[in-house]
């Protein structure tokens, strides 16, 4: 058997029974909900049927990307301290989505963040503009999951062939198109809702297994990680591994912290899940149970990356394929062997699966909403029918070019990608929310100056940073044309973008106060907001 690119005493069979098991079982969940699917509220809003709490499980379904799942458990195994900072950033940002952001827009949309933009400006150009951010963010996202599914088929698989990589990603791309063509909404929802579960479970079998073997003692477990780190291994504990050699990656680290805490108000896939509930009070209800279960898994995360570092050693870790990605599942392997193995494996497929699909949902239904019922026939739609029939279309197409562009980004950093992703998000739509909930004066100058410029400036800083250009870990190797010295752009492209609205909204006359007030009133009280629609 060709284990030479995979994780030793992997067993690739088992592996994809269980995955296989898993995408059996959650399509025909699919084809059971997608029965009910007949409107466009049913298509991008489940037709609002959904419970806080069954809401709140599947906003932690989506939110727990590979990223998440992966990624920080990695980093806390390498970095200890400065890995459980992500965390940190990722959780806080919830704060921001309840306080600020969940139930306002719940009351004053339909179904995308373009209905709230566009409430009280002119619709066509705000939109589109809308349309276009929605379209980056999950441009940006969708290649971070596929990169994150190319990493895991050459770790568990032991695929090493390109050719080989390429098929699994197209048989991600392809299941998970299926889910958004027939299930819509519901049938994306109730896969998230079985992921989270399944995720939630698995980490927290691994961690009672992991303190189980120190006999409950975190102090036990640390100590055990700090030993077999070797000398100065106590460094782990502390802050500075990752984010305190230079100045620079102390500031590095502030630009990331602001993009992570800022950003999940804007991610349009984590929005959108707000117009799936039939009220504000479910919404609210939604964000509390997801706050829960997210901060209980980052709890179980500071466990699984010391225990990884502690049973399976940095090493071992950095060594394997994937590097820092390896640590959940080498951590598996030497708990429960090749069974445990496969279901962290499988688990951690759905896990991109989930988070995929509810991307590709997003961004068709923004397409559809925004673009073609809105911009294109100008409100004029006659055909129910036709918008769903356009998202439906538009979902291929973005399945298409998540999996070409997945096989190409397999070998990219995936944590560079999803901070990217945050980066775009707090910088181009989070701005623009906040000063059309918030802001009376607020016009459609300043949206659109808000939207494109901070899209702007965010890729522009990115394209010219050294996370893509200049040093050893840089996208592309052996060119340097970086002059702005921070990775992640947060720092200076969020400030810029709620400089560009406040601006682009004072240079312009236009101004109209009725539909603030009404607006305001709605987003409040939730007077003449969307009903649930039952069939």
């Amino acid at each position: 058997m060709n284990l030479a690119a995979g994780v030793e005493g992997s067993n690739p069979v088992l592996n994809i029974s269980i995955f296989g098991l898993f995408v059996v079982i959650t399509l025909v969940i699919v084809f059971r909900a997608s029965r009910n699917t007949k409107t466009a509220s049913d298509y991008y809003a489940a037709g609002r049927a959904f419970t806080g709490p069954q809401n709140g499980v599947a906003i932690a379904g989506d939110y727990l990307s590979a990223a998440s799942f992966l990624g920080i458990a990695g980093a806390i195994a390498v970095y200890g301290y400065d890995g459980f900072l992500y965390s940190i950033g990722f959780l806080v940002a919830w704060l921001v989505a309840l306080l600020l952001v969940a139930e306002l827009l719940r009351n004053t949309g339909k179904f995308t963040m373009g209905d709230v933009l566009a409430f009280r400006m002119k619709q066509r150009p705000v939109r589109a503009a809308a349309a276009t951010s929605t379209l980056a963010v999950s441009f940006f996202y969708l290649l971070a999951q596929m990169a994150g599914a190319g990493i895991l088929v050459s770790l568990l698989l032991g695929i090493s062939s390109n050719v080989g990589q390429a098929v699994v990603i197209s048989v991600v791309g392809v299941v998970m198109i299926i889910y958004v063509l027939v299930g819509g909404m519901k049938g994306t929802t109730w896969v998230q809702i079985i992921k989270a579960a399944l995720l939630i479970a698995g980490a927290a079998v691994m961690t009672f297994w992991v303190l189980g073997k120190y006999g409950f003692n975190l102090s036990g477990l640390l100590q055990g990680a700090v030993d077999r780190a070797g000398k100065g291994g106590e460094k782990i504990l502390g802050p500075g591994l990752k984010y305190g050699a230079t100045g620079t990656s102390k500031i590095d680290f502030l630009s990331l912290g602001i993009a992570l805490v800022l950003g999940t108000a804007g991610l349009p896939h984590v929005l959108m899940r707000f117009y799936t509930v039939p009220t504000a009070k479910e919404a609210r209800r939604s964000v509390v149970w997801a706050i829960g279960l997210i901060g209980l898994f980052y709890i179980f995360t500071l466990v699984l990356g010391y225990g990884a570092g502690a049973l399976v050693g940095k090493d071992k870790i950095l060594k394997a394929p994937g590097g820092e990605n390896s640590a959940a599942p080498l951590l598996a392997q030497a708990l429960g062997g090749p069974v445990l193995l496969g279901f962290i494996a499988a688990v951690a497929f759905a896990t991109i699966l989930a988070v995929v699909a509810g991307l590709t949902i997003t961004a068709s239904a923004s397409f559809a909403h925004d673009v073609y019922a809105n911009v294109i026939k100008k409100g004029k739609v006659t055909d129910p029918n036709a918008e769903v029939k356009v998202a439906r279309i538009t979902a291929l197409v973005i399945g298409a070019i998540a999996i070409v562009g997945g096989i190409f980004a397999k070998d990219q950093n995936v944590a560079f990608l999803v901070a990217l992703a945050f980066a775009v998000a707090a910088s181009a739509n989070l701005p623009t929310i906040l000063y059309s909930l918030f802001w009376k004066r607020f016009n459609t100058q300043g949206a659109l100056w808000s939207i494109y410029g901070g899209l702007a400036v965010t890729i522009i800083l990115i394209v010219f940073s050294p996370a893509v250009s200049g040093t050893a870990k840089s996208m592309i190797k052996g060119a340097d044309f970086h002059w702005f010295p921070l990775q992640n752009p947060g720092l200076v492209s969020i400030p810029v973008s709620f400089f560009l609205g406040w601006l682009g909204t004072v240079l312009s006359k236009e101004h109209d106060e009725k539909k603030y007030a009404e607006m305001e009133v709605r987003s409040l009280t939730g007077a003449g907001a969307e009903k649930a629609v039952s069939h």
